[in-house]
């Protein structure tokens, strides 16, 4: 069963076309990656999928409705929550309060105690660190305060877009490993990351964007033989 399906997307920034008909779908409880070169348009389907950027042409389906002229906020209140590239936390606020706002709507806010102890068992270093100030964490434990965030708010698809970006090879591990262990918990997960080599790994199915459209999609284990991924995205 797919849980989110997009049909034929075009989208693009003040006139300048990013996307040229997309498709894509995710399959319920299965982790999902998109890679591709950086200004393929990684970030513009993620947006448009959002609701943050208009599309000019297709559809965004979500739980079999049509959500494409939904706004952001609809979407998140339904369940399709975004990790942002960049973690964009409240660096001046604790990252206890950066949990507390995640958990923005009535469900998420009725199984706060529920789901906080679910992101510490995942993130041990974040209930270390509930009380300092996310601004002055690491990188590393940053993205674990902002994935723990989306978590926070009960995703019934959780958007990850550049997990690794600018963290340690080992701190990354750590974050691709929280991500199958999500994936046993049947959690529904989008991952748009450069990191083609560890995101195929953790996957269970994958997309290439390259100018604006799929250009090769499969089974993640597939695509980590292709010889064309290995070539371009592995220097293999």
């Amino acid at each position: 069963m797919n849980l989110l399906e997009i049909n034929d997307l075009t989208s693009g920034y003040e006139g300048v076309q990013i996307l040229w008909g997309v498709n894509l779908s995710l399959e319920k409880g299965k982790l999902t990656t998109l890679v591709g070169s950086n200004g393929v348009g990684k970030t513009t389907l993620l947006s448009t999928v959002m609701g943050l950027l208009r599309p000019w042409q297709g559809t965004v389906n979500f739980e079999g409705k049509d959500v494409t002229n939904l706004p952001a906020h609809a979407r998140a209140k339904a369940g399709m929550v975004l990790v942002p590239e960049g973690r964009q936390l409240f660096t001046e606020m604790t990252v206890l309060e950066n949990l507390e706002m995640g958990a923005f709507s009535p469900r998420a806010r009725v199984s706060f105690k529920q789901n906080l102890d679910k992101v510490f068992e995942l993130f041990p270093r974040l209930k270390e660190r509930a009380k300092q100030k996310a601004g002055t964490l690491s990188g590393g434990e940053q993205q674990m305060v902002a994935v723990s965030r989306g978590l926070m708010a009960e995703p019934e698809i959780l958007f990850l877009d550049e997990l690794s970006l600018g963290l340690s090879p080992l701190l990354a591990l750590t974050l691709f490993e929280s991500l199958t262990r999500l994936k046993k918990t049947g959690l529904t997960m989008l991952l748009v990351e450069q990191n083609v080599s560890m995101a195929l790994a953790v996957s269970d199915y994958a997309y290439v964007l390259a100018e604006g459209r799929v250009h090769l999609e499969g089974p993640a284990r597939d695509l980590l033989k292709n010889d064309e991924v290995r070539r371009t995205y592995l220097g293999i």
